[in-house]
């Protein structure tokens, strides 16, 4: 079940982390995506959260919440980057955190093309002063 959350209405750091996945996949529900499903837990191979935006593509998202002083580095990406396109089928990857992305993490999610939300896209995407971050990505033409 996926709550109905309103701008500014999400404290990302109050909830624990399962409450996290279910923040962000309220955001995905609010912009649109459905159905949006929390998968995480033991052995999710990475997926937090999947949804379906409206023009159909799969978004696979792993959600990250750590505190400020603790960054997302490659390792957190390399896991991810093994799963999210060939177990996952994911059309967009992307990995949110409430804290920030090592610059090694962020060279490597360019690399496979895995979209990063820090904490303050996740803050601007929240409160709607950002896109969605599957609409960071360009749409390939059919």
């Amino acid at each position: 079940e996926v709550p109905d959350v309103g701008p500014g209405a999400l404290d990302h750091t109050a909830v624990d982390p399962d409450g996290f996945e279910h923040t962000v996949a309220a955001l995905c529900a609010r912009d649109g995506c459905s159905p949006v499903e929390v998968v995480g837990g033991a052995g999710d191979l990475g997926a937090d959260v999947i949804a379906t935006t409206v023009d159909g593509r799969r978004v696979v998202l792993q959600c990250k919440q750590y505190a400020e002083d603790h960054r997302v580095g490659s390792q957190d990406l390399q896991r991810f980057g093994g799963t999210c396109f060939t177990v996952h089928e994911a059309d967009v990857a992307v990995l949110v955190t409430t804290s920030s992305i090592t610059a090694p993490a962020a060279e490597y999610a360019a690399t496979c093309g895995i979209v990063c939300v820090d904490g303050e896209g996740l803050a601007a995407w929240t409160d709607q002063l950002a896109p969605p971050p599957w609409e960071a990505l360009p749409v390939d033409p059919a």
